[in-house]
């Protein structure tokens, strides 16, 4: 398994398939500059990226670092890539996936979706409650309603940072193989959001036209700033890992 550090974080730089899925649990989590410069603020949700079994690349800035700063490519598998990976995997193995977050219309129109695009798939769903921390009761009965359904996979889409801090937590206490935190995935699967033409993409302006889009990701420009500051110091020699 290929991976490479940067700025503080061992990323994921392999194909997708070479993540063994066995019977003891493991984490998959993305880093972005956003979530760089969240975990900068929060102890619990750095610790939640450094001890991901999988630290993939969502989005190119954070290979552009490691190509600055050591000449090292990093491999992208990004959100949509993890969850249409691991979707197909199911399919053809006839697993059992579950998906934690969102809402109930949400997790409706990604049930109904599933149903008629992967048939040998059984799935199940949970919306939690949308709160900013869950109580132990919220949290047991999550757990409890995975352990029953004994999924291979689970995609938690409960936004950053708290998908990843809750799957940290309760990694060890869940039956199943890999769980996935992929946040926004739920709505660009359900349809909720607009598809972005390729081109976009192509001239990696892909950001901007989200933005565009959703003037409420501007919210989390000022987390970026501190990717990108780090990423100057660290580059000019004032500031190591």
């Amino acid at each position: 398994m290929k991976t490479v550090t940067t700025m503080g974080f061992k990323v994921f730089s392999d194909d997708l398939s070479k993540i063994c899925l066995n019977s003891t649990p493991k984490v998959l989590n993305t880093i972005s500059p956003n979530s760089y410069g969240i975990s900068t603020k929060d102890y619990l949700f750095n610790k939640a990226l450094k001890d991901s079994d999988y630290l993939v690349l969502d989005g190119v800035y954070f290979s552009l670092a490691s190509i600055l700063l050591s000449g090292k490519n990093i491999k992208q598998n990004n959100g949509p890539n993890v969850f249409d990976f691991f979707i197909r995997k199911m399919d053809s193995e006839k697993g059992r996936v579950f998906f934690l977050g969102s809402s109930e219309e949400t997790l409706s129109k990604i049930k109904n979706k599933l149903e008629s695009e992967y048939k040998n798939i059984t799935s199940e769903f949970m919306s939690p409650p949308f709160k900013s921390s869950f109580s132990m009761e919220d949290n047991s009965l999550m757990i409890e309603t995975i352990n029953n359904f004994k999924p291979d996979v689970i995609f938690v889409g409960m936004t950053c940072p708290k998908q990843e801090k809750w799957a940290s937590k309760n990694k060890n206490k869940l039956n199943t193989k890999l769980i996935c935190s992929v946040g926004a995935v739920f709505d660009w699967y359900a349809g909720n959001q607009k598809d972005i033409h390729p081109l976009w993409w192509k001239l990696r302006l892909g950001w901007l036209k989200r933005t565009i889009d959703r003037p409420e990701i501007l919210k989390r420009y000022p987390n970026i700033g501190v990717f990108f500051w780090h990423l100057l110091l660290t580059r000019i020699g004032l500031k190591r890992y």
